[in-house]
């Protein structure tokens, strides 16, 4: 929250974050502005904070796609010929059994 206030008025004036840098106005965390307290005489004016915005459809949708591609099994790496070292000495379907050539 950001604080502001009027020495004319004896008001002090706590609100939404200020957009933009204004001489003379604070800006607050949360624990700070619940606990303000103003000189006696002093009005403090405690404007209504707006509520945060939920999550939008756009922003599930995103999180549902990357839900499902985390959760999509790696594809297999095939080496390739050259890379294997060995020859083959049998097959079983897809299975090659190599044997090293030391």
């Amino acid at each position: 929250m950001t604080l502001t206030y009027v020495y004319a008025d004896q008001t002090a004036v706590l609100g939404p974050l200020a957009t933009y840098a204004e001489p003379h106005a604070y800006d607050l965390c949360e624990t700070h502005s619940e606990r303000l307290s103003a000189p006696r005489g002093w009005e403090v004016l405690r404007l209504a904070q707006p509520a945060p915005p939920g999550p939008s459809n756009d922003d599930l949708l995103a999180l549902a796609d990357a839900v499902r591609e985390a959760g999509r099994p790696a594809p297999v790496q095939r080496s390739l010929p050259e890379a294997e070292t060995g020859r083959e000495t049998t097959r079983r379907g897809h299975l090659r059994v190599l044997s090293s050539d030391h």
